[in-house]
């Protein structure tokens, strides 16, 4: 029984026995075809058994913030031994110089023996010829260079600082014909119409797989009691920040963390009460004068708890259980691991008698269901509860110990200046990374990437 091609296959296996394994992007140039209908020829010929499609990763290199300014201005402990080769120098002097990098520069050169320092002054004592990480800033610059081609001991410096060097993960996909494709004889005809031929496979819709495992935990929530609360997207600084207690001068409200709307302000943020409240603790706790300006600032919500406290504040119960869930936004370099936007579920329990036990039962609760039974709890920090918690499970395949959620109950700096009088418990964090243990995916990207055959034979476990 003779096939039937369609122009866009027929193109694609031409290309393929010019050039025996290409790249999506590679076949885009030599077929003259957009890229979607190279993936729609792709999928095609891999459904006939006709291509063999493969994957492989690599590790890129690109400079995080510090790491450019390191190779705009040098590396922190470079630029303190210059400002030394001329002749000692007092330590205010290379404070106001070096500003923030002061102290991880004299960190360094006192290590490595570079400097010795008296009660006021520093200098001079072994001048290093090179320091480890020059190279490589240089070397990859404002490009994405393979890890491979960077030496090893001089990349692993800037590693194990932090944001000078990205880490990422490319996958590439590469093109193949089968044995079975290398012989086929390609007609010039196309009107010709094969009735003996099987009948094309039809894919009913279906829901996308992260979103079958949002739907599974808000089912999740609502059978352990709660109820399910909303929010806009876009929020305040007053709420999505200062009612949280972050000071206004927090690095996690600079641009190179949070998205602001440009040029729109909020017209009200919180009642008159709110405001006072909250003004007067980051006095009280912070020492610096807040400015009503900087709240009045709208965001892209950096995470859901803005939509929790302000029902709170709103409501002040005197118990309650309450979620919310929806897609945040943080302005993160994009990664294997990370995005710019993903989806935050967050629960709140307020009760006269709740306490971190009540908390860590309901965790454990809330993992049995979603399947996860190797659960324990690691103290850690987040600014807005005290004590907090971090969640670890295990990974069987990985085999070892990953981060998950985070909890805590609401330190007094949060509730009592809007009035919240019980104590309140909360834990949360990213739908995608419980996503990623069931699907058994190492990129988050891949829940993105529209890869049809996975989308159409994925099902939530």
């Amino acid at each position: 029984m003779s096939q039937v091609f369609h122009e866009i296959e027929k193109k694609i296996i031409a290309s393929l026995r010019d050039s025996q394994k290409q790249t999506p992007e590679s076949l885009e140039i030599s077929t003259h075809l957009s890229p979607d209908q190279v993936r729609r020829g792709i999928e095609w010929l891999r459904l006939k058994d006709l291509a063999i499609v493969t994957e492989s990763r690599s590790s890129v290199i690109s400079l995080g913030r510090n790491g450019i300014e390191s190779l705009q201005k040098g590396l922190p402990e470079r630029r303190l031994v210059d400002l030394l080769r001329d002749g000692p120098k007092k330590l205010s002097v290379l404070q106001k110089e070096l500003g923030s990098v002061f102290g991880p520069a004299m960190g360094l050169a006192r290590a490595n023996d570079w400097i010795q320092a008296s009660s006021d002054a520093v200098s001079i004592k072994n001048m290093p010829s090179k320091l480890l990480g020059e190279y490589t800033l240089k070397l990859v610059g404002d490009k994405k260079i393979p890890r491979t081609q960077i030496d090893a001991g001089d990349l692993a410096g800037l590693l194990r600082r932090p944001d000078f060097v990205i880490e990422d993960i490319v996958k590439t996909r590469h093109i193949s014909l089968s044995d079975s494709a290398k012989s086929i004889q390609l007609s010039d005809s196309d009107g010709q119409i094969d009735v003996e031929s099987d009948v094309p496979e039809v894919f009913v819709a279906r829901t996308h797989p992260l979103k079958d495992i949002i739907n599974e935990i808000r089912e999740i929530f609502i059978t352990l009691g709660f109820s399910e609360i909303l929010g806009n997207m876009t929020q305040s600084s007053f709420w999505n920040f200062d009612a949280l207690f972050t000071p206004q001068d927090h690095p996690a409200r600079e641009l190179q963390d949070t998205f602001y709307l440009d040029k729109i302000n909020a017209k009200k943020t919180g009642t008159a009460a709110q405001i006072r409240g909250v003004s007067e603790s980051h006095k009280k706790n912070w020492h610096y004068l807040w400015d009503i300006n900087e709240a009045r600032r709208m965001v892209l919500r950096t995470h859901t708890t803005c939509i929790t406290i302000k029902h709170l504040a709103d409501n002040n119960p005197d118990e309650a259980r309450i979620f919310s869930l929806g897609r945040v936004f943080r302005n993160e370099k994009q990664s294997y691991k990370h995005l710019a936007e993903f989806t935050q579920v967050e629960g709140v329990i307020v009760g006269k008698d709740t306490s971190l036990r009540n908390l860590m039962g309901i965790q454990r609760e809330f993992y049995r269901r979603i399947g996860i039974t190797k659960i324990k709890f690691w103290p850690t920090f987040f600014p807005y509860t005290e004590p907090s918690l971090q969640t670890m499970v295990y990974n069987d395949k990985l085999g070892k110990w990953i981060e998950l959620f985070g909890m805590g109950i609401f330190r007094p700096e949060v509730t009592k200046p809007l009035g919240i009088t019980r104590p309140v418990l909360a834990w949360g964090g990213g739908i995608e990374r419980i996503a990623m243990l069931r699907y058994g995916m190492n990129d988050v990207r891949e829940f993105y990437d529209n890869n049809l055959s996975w989308l159409r034979g994925t099902k939530c476990q």
